[in-house]
Order: C-alpha cells, then structure tokens, then sequence
C-alpha cells in the first residue's frame, strides 16, 4: 500500500495557497464525519449508507494521493451494493492514516 502525499494538492492547486488550505480545511471538516456515518452504518448493516460513504471517502483517498487505496474503495463500494464486507478490514486501515495525515497536513 503506498503512502498519502500532496502530489495531488499541489497539481490541484497550481501553487495557490489559498485555494490549497480552503481544500485541506474542507477535507478536515468532512473526514471524520463521513468515517462515523461509515462505520454507524457497517454496525447497523446498512450497506447501501456504507457504500454512499465509501464513495464519498474514495475520493478523498485520491486527493491525499492513495492511489491503491481508491482502487480498493472502488471494489470495497461495488462489494458492499452487493451485501459483502470482506474488504472491510483492508479498507478501514486507510481510515487512520487518512485522519493523521490531513490532521497534520501543512500547507507550505
């Protein structure tokens, strides 16, 4: 599994520093959010709720630059539509990483 970088920030950003804090203090105010609701909804077996909050939380693995992580949330989500969960394990490893590395992103 690879690590979280910047390399998508930064592309995204083109260099403007405001437009790269707007992104990483909106991304830290959705995060921890979207994880509860994810994992509310694995205890509670909602699995479409799930899936909607993998779909949202993918995207985010993208911009902080998991690459094989958001290959894995695309499976993960196509998996839970279909009532299966046995990529949660796997896919909750990224979660805390995730959280620690916007938590203590800084914007340069």
């Amino acid at each position: 599994m690879n690590l979280p970088n910047s390399s998508y920030i930064k592309n995204l950003s083109q260099g403007n520093i405001d437009f790269e804090k707007h992104l990483i203090e909106i991304i830290r105010g959705e995060l921890a959010n979207e994880i509860e609701t994810y994992r509310s909804a694995i205890d509670s077996k909602d699995f479409e709720t799930a899936a909607s909050m993998v779909h949202k939380l993918k995207h985010k693995i993208g911009v902080v630059g998991l690459s094989d992580g958001y290959q894995l949330a695309i499976d993960y989500e196509e998996n839970l539509k279909l009532g299966k969960k046995d990529l949660q394990s796997t896919f909750e490893k990224l979660l805390p990483i995730m959280l620690d590395y916007i938590g203590n992103y800084e914007v340069e």
